[in-house]
This record gives C-alpha cells, sequence and structure tokens, in this order.
C-alpha cells in the first residue's frame, strides 16, 4: 500500500496526520448518501470491502472520560468490555455534540486519526485479523484504508475485544 488516492482525497486532519506519520495508506472517497441507515455499512457497500474490515469510530465516557472506540462496523460496542480495557469501571455513548466538538469532525464522519484533542483510543482486537483496515478519514464519503499496527501506532490505541456480534 503506497500513499495514494482513489478519488477525491481531501487534505483532512487525518490525511495530514497519516502523511506526516509516513505510513502507507489509501484513500477511498464515494458519493456519500445521506438517506444511508448506516455510515459504515454504506462506506463498506461503496468501497466493495467486508464489513468486518471496515471499522466504525465510537465516542463513549469511560467513569466521566471521553473514550475513542474503534469496532469492525459489522458488530456493535461492549461498553463493559471498553471500560475493563482502559481500566474503568463503567461506560456510556458520549453526546453526539461533546464528540463532535473533542474531536472537531461531525457524527459519521469521525476519524481515529487527527482528533482535534486525543483521547484515550481501544482498538478491537479482530482488526489484527486483516492486513489493512478502513476507518473514516475525517468527513462522510472518505475512509482511510491502513495497517491496523499504523493506526494503533498513530493513537496510541489499545488492542482489546471490544466489539460484540
Amino acid at each position: 500500500m503506497a500513499k495514494k488516492s482513489k478519488g477525491q482525497g481531501a487534505a483532512t486532519p487525518a490525511v495530514v496526520a497519516a502523511t506526516e506519520a509516513g505510513i502507507a495508506f489509501e484513500t477511498h472517497a464515494y458519493t456519500h448518501d445521506p438517506a444511508a441507515p448506516s455510515y459504515g455499512e454504506e462506506a463498506a457497500e461503496a468501497m466493495g470491502v467486508p464489513p468486518e474490515q471496515v471499522f466504525k469510530t465510537l465516542v463513549a465516557e469511560v467513569d466521566g472520560a471521553l473514550t475513542v472506540a474503534v469496532v469492525p462496523v459489522s458488530a456493535s460496542l461492549d461498553l463493559k468490555a471498553l471500560a475493563a480495557a482502559v481500566g474503568g469501571k463503567r461506560a456510556v455513548m458520549a453526546d453526539p455534540a461533546a464528540a463532535e466538538r473533542s474531536s472537531g469532525y461531525v457524527r459519521g464522519g469521525i476519524s481515529p486519526l487527527g482528533q482535534r484533542k486525543r483521547l484515550p483510543t481501544v482498538l478491537d482486537a479482530s482488526a489484527q485479523e486483516h492486513p489493512a483496515i478502513c476507518v473514516s478519514a475525517g468527513r462522510r464519503g472518505l475512509e482511510i484504508e491502513l495497517a491496523p499496527a499504523d493506526l494503533a501506532a498513530l493513537t496510541g490505541a489499545v488492542l482489546a475485544p471490544v466489539a460484540r456480534g
């Protein structure tokens, strides 16, 4: 995988972070349908990638502190497992407005890379089963494909089984 773009790879903060880190990645642009019921499943279908290889970025509160979880779009987040992964006791989904303010991205386009404020991050352990995964590149209709190890290194993520289903 070289640094390249398929489609309109606008330089979002996520793409800038990956470029500055010197890692191998690709961006994939597609036309986002505002009526799509699931941003992640829409991305998987548009790119022709299995849903278990496309990961969504969710923001939760663990013991009151915002925390990022990156899980396959084909699964849901196990909040108890997320809390345990970061040494917390209780996790709830964050208020969408708080997630947008903290990350600097809009819902459906939140990337684990290039966030305004770096938060504790947990990457679901299933990411290690793939040579590359796709995550939002910072806007709806733009994904970045990279090695799970590179994503973990760039975000300081802990790898843990936090997805279910």
